[in-house]
C-alpha cells in the first residue's frame, strides 16, 4: 500500500498537515466512513460539515477549503481528479488469467495472442483477432472478421457484429452491442424494403462504452467513435454517427443517423438529436435537450421547459398554441402606438 507521501506524488497533490508522511494508505471512503487509515476527498461545500469532522488519514481538496480540514490535507486544483487517480491506484483491476474456457467456442481460423484470458460461453467466429491481454467475458459473441486491439476488456454479454474493429484499451460494458444493423429501409408503395448496411464501426484508442449501449454499422461507410470517448447506459447511436475525440455523452441519449459530434464535448442524459446535424467542438448539451438543428458556435445549449404543476403546464401549453396570434397583435399594438408618437 502506499504511504501518504507517495499518495501525494501519484495525484500530483502537496501534502499538507500530516505528522508522519510515510503512514500507510489503507483504502479511500466517504468524509464520514473514512478511518484512520483512509483518505477521502472533498468536492462539494454541501459536505462543509462532514469535512469538519472527519477521522480521514487525508482529505483531497481545493486551496479555498482548507479553514474547513482539520486533518491532513491533500492539496490540488481538481480534487475530484485527485480522487479518481487515487481511487485507481488503490483499487488496481484484477484481470483473470490467460486462457479459454472449456465453454467458449473459438473458431480454428481465429488469431489469438497468447495472453488473452476467455470466459465461459463466448464465442469467437472466424477471421477474428485479439491482441494483447485482451479479455473476453463471458457470454460475449465476437463476429467474423472483428479486430481487437491489446488491453481491451469486454464485460459480460457483449455482442460485436462483422465488421468491427476495436483500438486499444477499450472498455466495453455488460449488453452492449457493437455493429449491430442500421435503421436503413427504403418505402416500396407502402412496404419496407431493407437496405443493406456494408460499413462497419471504428472505435479508437481508450474508450469506454456503458451497459446496454448499441451502436450501429455504417450504411456504405464506418459509424467512427474517437479516441478517449466517454459513454454512459442505454445510448443509441445510429448508422454513420462520427464522434470527436474525448467527448462524454450520458445515459438514455439517442443518436440519429449521420450526425457529426466534435470533439471535447458533452451531452447531457436523455438527449435526442436529429438526423444529419453536425455539432462543432466544445459544445455542451443540457439533459433532456432536442437538438434539431446544427451547432455552429461552441458554448451550452438548451430546450425544453423546466417540470412544473400539470394545472400551471396546461394551462401555459394552452397558451403556447396561440402565442403566434399574440405575437402578431402584439406587433400590430406597437405599430399603432410608433404611429400615434409621430403625430
Amino acid at each position: 500500500m502506499p504511504s501518504l507521501a507517495q499518495l501525494a506524488t501519484h495525484i500530483s497533490a502537496t501534502l499538507e498537515g500530516a505528522p508522519t508522511k510515510d503512514l500507510p494508505v489503507l483504502g479511500i471512503a466517504t468524509l464520514v466512513r473514512a478511518g484512520k487509515q483512509e483518505i477521502s476527498f472533498f468536492a462539494n461545500s454541501l459536505h462543509s460539515k462532514e469535512l469538519a469532522k472527519t477521522q480521514a488519514a487525508a482529505v483531497i481538496l481545493a486551496s479555498k477549503d482548507r479553514r474547513f480540514c482539520k486533518v491532513p490535507m491533500l492539496v490540488m486544483d481538481n480534487p475530484y481528479l485527485g480522487y479518481a487517480r487515487a481511487a485507481t491506484l488503490l483499487n488496481p483491476p484484477k484481470p483473470p488469467p490467460p486462457g479459454i474456457h472449456p465453454t467458449a467456442w473459438v473458431s480454428d481460423d481465429a488469431l489469438l495472442d497468447v495472453t488473452v484470458s476467455i470466459g465461459p460461453q463466448a464465442v469467437i467466429e472466424a477471421g477474428v483477432k485479439l491482441g494483447r491481454e485482451v479479455v473476453i467475458g463471458p457470454g460475449c459473441v465476437v463476429g467474423c472478421d472483428v479486430e481487437i486491439g491489446d488491453e481491451c476488456q469486454l464485460m459480460a454479454n457483449v455482442t460485436l457484429c462483422t465488421g468491427t474493429r476495436i483500438g486499444q484499451r477499450v472498455i466495453i460494458h455488460p449488453g452492449a452491442v457493437i455493429g449491430s444493423d442500421g435503421f436503413g429501409n427504403a418505402n416500396d408503395a407502402g412496404k419496407w424494403i431493407k437496405i443493406p448496411q456494408l460499413g462497419g464501426v471504428l472505435i479508437a484508442d481508450d474508450v469506454e462504452i456503458g451497459a446496454n449501449t448499441t451502436i450501429d454499422k455504417g450504411a456504405l461507410e464506418d459509424t467512427v467513435i474517437g479516441k478517449g470517448v466517454r459513454l454512459d447506459n442505454q445510448i443509441q447511436i445510429a448508422h454513420n454517427v462520427q464522434i470527436g475525440e474525448h467527448t462524454a455523452i450520458a445515459g438514455c441519449v439517442g443518436i440519429a443517423g449521420s450526425v457529426r459530434i466534435g470533439r471535447y464535448c458533452m451531452i447531457g442524459g436523455g438527449v435526442g438529436i436529429s438526423g444529419h446535424v453536425e455539432l462543432v467542438d466544445h459544445v455542451l448539451v443540457t439533459g433532456g435537450s432536442i437538438v434539431l438543428q446544427s451547432i455552429r458556435e461552441q458554448g451550452a445549449y438548451s430546450s425544453g421547459t423546466p417540470l412544473e404543476p400539470s394545472r400551471r403546464w396546461r394551462r401555459n401549453y394552452h397558451r403556447f398554441k396561440h402565442l403566434d396570434e399574440m405575437a402578431r397583435r402584439l406587433q400590430t399594438v406597437a405599430q399603432t402606438l410608433a404611429s400615434s408618437m409621430k403625430r
